[in-house]
């Protein structure tokens, strides 16, 4: 907004400013200018003049060198107006309060002297400059007509005009720094899109001679494939000539494997007649040789009771095995393997019952290999009670001899009795199951299907030597919980 305020003040000032021309009253605290001076009161009254427009830098100016000064004034001698604006903060002030001090900067001619005073004994050499109605050629304009405006000498009007036009040609000059500025940025830009379209056409005249070259090609291999099309067809042609040949052989040789067929099936029902009075005649030399068959078991089974008479041999009451059972805490010895003819590479549990199907098998269980396998989760007493109970019922059911054998330090006591057809026996101190187990199957006749059930792979592998079957535990559970 501008400040307006007439150009004669003749008002009472408390620290009078002595102005270009002008003579200050010390009695009446008046300030008077010469007559004829603009603003001047004449004869026939007082001759206003507008006041100037000011430029937006030199308002702004203004109105921050009052909001400066204001709260060194004393209380009375700030209006009314200002009093609330005083106390705001130095950089609130002069933003919030600037319409109020404008105005009161117009309307009060008083308060505009008080400011004045302030103001320029702030502004030192340049102050007292411009109250002398000049202005030092490197001083700021803005900063001269502000104290112009404020102090009001001779030609301050003048020194306000300058001042708007060096601010307008200071921001000629800007606007025109940025024209030129701008201008240059956009060469720059124009120079580098040059740049960028000229390696973008080499690009793309590089690209059209790839198309061009890539296009020869596609015309190179449509020709050929056209021509090989061509010549697909011809031979598609004869290939169809030649199905239809071949269709008429078919024909022909499907009538002749047919005729052969009847021929075939004639013969067939000729070997069947034949077959028949074969199969009788087979059957008639069966007899004879069934009871040729019987008559030689006959024979050797006479044959067995008189070489048995002959050699007086009484019935045994101790088996290979409880010599084992009776000697086993002794020093096992170094006895020579028997031939490996019974082993055989199989843990096929159904191989269990073809085994002890065999005529006086022996089966050896390796005990608590088989019953951690199967009931770990038991005690160790309630894991053999329980496997010695199922071995009591195979021995029952096929009536061979069947042999336990515990890892012990010495022999538990408080078991139950075995039952009928099952040995028990545990290894003693210095010696393992391992070891007992192979004990026994070196202890048995060769011939003798022997059966060890274990998991162990060194037990398999050692008894296989001497003979024996190996299986695995799990066959053996599998056989128990079937029964």
């Amino acid at each position: 907004m501008p400040l307006t305020e007439p150009f004669d003040d003749h008002l009472p000032q408390e620290d009078p400013v002595a102005l270009d021309g002008a003579v200050g009253n010390p009695d009446d605290n008046v300030v008077t200018e010469p007559s004829g001076a603009p603003g001047s009161t004449t004869d026939d009254g007082p001759a206003a003049e507008p006041e100037p427009t000011l430029p937006e830098p030199v308002r702004q100016r203004i109105v921050t060198l009052t909001a400066a000064v204001l709260p060194t004034l004393p209380a009375d001698e700030v209006p009314v107006p200002l009093r609330r604006v005083a106390k705001f903060a130095p950089n609130r002030r002069a933003r919030l309060g600037a319409p109020v001090i404008a105005a009161q900067l117009t309307a009060d001619p008083l308060f505009r002297q008080r400011v004045t005073a302030r103001v320029l004994a702030d502004a030192g050499d340049l102050g007292a400059a411009v109250v002398e109605g000049t202005a030092p050629a490197a001083a700021d304009p803005v900063e001269v007509a502000a104290l112009a405006y404020l102090a009001r000498p001779r030609g301050w009007r003048e020194l306000i005009d300058a001042s708007g036009a060096a601010v307008r040609a200071e921001a000629d000059s800007a606007v025109v720094a940025e024209l030129v500025r701008e201008a240059e940025q956009r060469a720059t830009r124009a120079e580098h899109d040059r740049a960028v379209a000229r390696v973008e056409a080499d690009k793309l005249r590089d690209e059209l001679a790839r198309v061009r070259e890539e296009l020869g090609q596609l015309r190179e291999e449509s020709r050929q494939l056209a021509r090989t099309l061509r010549e697909t067809q011809a031979r598609e042609r004869k290939a169809t000539e030649m199905l239809a040949t071949e269709r008429g052989r078919a024909a022909r040789a499907s009538a002749d494997v047919d005729a052969e067929l009847r021929r075939a099936r004639a013969r067939l029902a000729e070997a069947e007649a034949a077959a028949g009075v074969a199969r009788a005649s087979a059957k008639e030399a069966r007899s004879v040789d069934d009871a040729r068959l019987w008559l030689l078991l006959e024979t050797i089974g006479q044959a067995a009771v008189g070489l048995r008479r002959e050699l007086a041999l009484d019935p045994v009451d101790k088996l290979p095995a409880d010599f084992v059972a009776d000697a086993f805490a002794e020093q096992p010895g170094s006895a020579p393997a028997g031939p490996a003819t019974r082993a055989r590479d199989t843990d096929d549990p159904a191989r269990l019952d073809q085994l002890l199907a065999l005529p006086r098998a022996h089966l050896v269980v390796d005990g608590y290999n088989v019953t951690k396998r199967g009931f770990g989760e038991m005690s160790l007493e309630q894991q053999r009670k329980r496997l010695i109970t199922g071995l009591g019922g195979i021995a029952a059911q096929t009536g061979d001899e069947v042999t336990v054998v515990f890892d012990g330090a010495e022999r538990m006591h408080g078991l139950p009795p075995a039952p009928r057809g099952v040995r028990v026996l545990f290894s003693r101190k210095g010696e393992t199951a391992d070891e007992l187990i192979r004990r026994l199957v070196r202890a048995e006749p060769a011939g003798r299907p022997v059966v060890v059930v274990s998991s162990d792979r060194e037990v398999a592998d050692g008894v296989r030597r001497h003979g024996a079957y190996p299986l695995g535990a799990d066959s053996l559970l599998r056989r128990l919980a079937r029964s």
